[in-house]
């Protein structure tokens, strides 16, 4: 049929992993099929798990309403609780990239397989410019849990603690996610 795009081919694959959707990092094409991960079940696991676990990055944004795109799922859990995490997870197929000693001693790992989950490992983390710095019990004991699905719950810093979260790389975007977060804040406050 002549403008029918082939369904061959390098160009063929790629329409069908872009039909997939941004949040599955595996092709689906024939044969293949987009990685099974049920959000809702990962947050179950992560509320279910004993660790000390909190959503930040853009999810956590996502979580509070905040119109953001994001491929990745970004954690801070307690440097003393990473294997409770790694073994809630596993169920999902994700691994770990370093031992628990490994990233304590880095500060940061990497849960990936389908989903990529960037794990934060401090028990606390300063400002970019150094003003502030944000101690992870602290933040857990002023974390919020919010209500994800029909049963779930997903637990995140309180906002004025994501918003510390955000001022660790100040980056572009996380100025804009903070302005974001002002607003919420301020709406909250009102």
């Amino acid at each position: 049929m002549a403008g029918a795009p082939k369904s061959s081919g390098p160009a063929a694959f790629w329409r069908r992993a872009a039909a997939c959707g941004p949040s599955r990092a595996r092709v689906c094409s024939e044969g293949m099929q987009a990685d099974p991960f049920e959000e809702a079940a990962f947050f179950d696991a992560l509320a279910s798990s004993g660790a000390r676990v909190l959503l930040i990055g853009r999810r956590a944004l996502v979580a509070l309403g905040i119109p953001v795109g994001t491929f990745d799922y970004d954690l801070w859990v307690h440097i003393d609780d990473i294997q409770l995490l790694n073994d809630a997870l596993a169920p999902f197929d994700l691994f770990p990239n370093k031992t628990p000693e490994q990233a304590r001693a880095t500060g940061m790992y990497v849960l990936e397989n389908g989903e990529k989950v960037d794990v934060f490992v401090a028990r606390s983390a300063p400002t970019k410019d150094g003003a502030l710095r944000l101690e992870f019990d602290d933040a857990w004991a002023r974390r919020s849990t919010l209500p994800y699905g029909e049963r779930g719950a997903v637990t995140l810093p309180s906002i004025p603690d994501l918003i510390l979260t955000k001022r660790w790389a100040m980056r572009p975007k996380d100025v804009l996610d903070i302005q974001a977060l002002e607003v919420l804040l301020r709406k909250a406050s009102s």
